[in-house]
């Protein structure tokens, strides 16, 4: 289903893992090293504990930032309960930012579309004005089951 949402010249490219929480562990660093890797436009699938499934895609390896950066191709999107896709909204462009610590896809006026700690511990999703998204999950603090990174290469 996520396929048709990606740019036209990504549809057709071949997906590779390029991390996964039961095979690398729950390690912020951990993901952005195997994001690095190929360089590639990134897609985050996130399951949490009570089986919603979210995540965002960025044009953009995902990596450690000390500002902003992204392109107006990143999106957020939830199958909760249906596939929605939230798409940037022109009225900021904070698409990516992260350290160590956080991770953060979407923002403006103090909320994240979606944002993940180091360890991936704490997590939320939140309204933002990047994308004008729906909480992804259920509630806006969730538990993580499952996250993978699948690079477009």
């Amino acid at each position: 289903q996520l396929g048709p949402q990606l740019p036209p010249r990504l549809m057709q490219q071949p997906w590779h893992l390029l991390y996964s929480t039961g095979r690398d562990g729950f390690s912020l660093r951990t993901l952005y090293r195997s994001g690095t890797q190929l360089d590639s436009p990134a897609l985050l699938l996130i399951r949490d504990t009570e089986a919603q499934a979210f995540g965002a895609f960025s044009a953009s390896a995902i990596r450690s930032s000390s500002s902003f950066y992204g392109t107006g191709e990143t999106f957020l999107f939830s199958f909760c309960p249906e596939l929605k896709v939230f798409r940037w909204t022109g009225r900021n462009d904070f698409f990516l930012k992260g350290d160590v610590n956080l991770l953060m896809v979407g923002g403006g006026s103090g909320r994240f579309g979606l944002w993940l700690d180091g360890d991936l511990h704490h997590r939320g999703s939140q309204p933002c004005e990047t994308f004008d998204n729906e909480t992804l999950s259920h509630w806006e603090e969730f538990c993580i089951q499952d996250l993978e990174m699948w690079g477009l290469a």
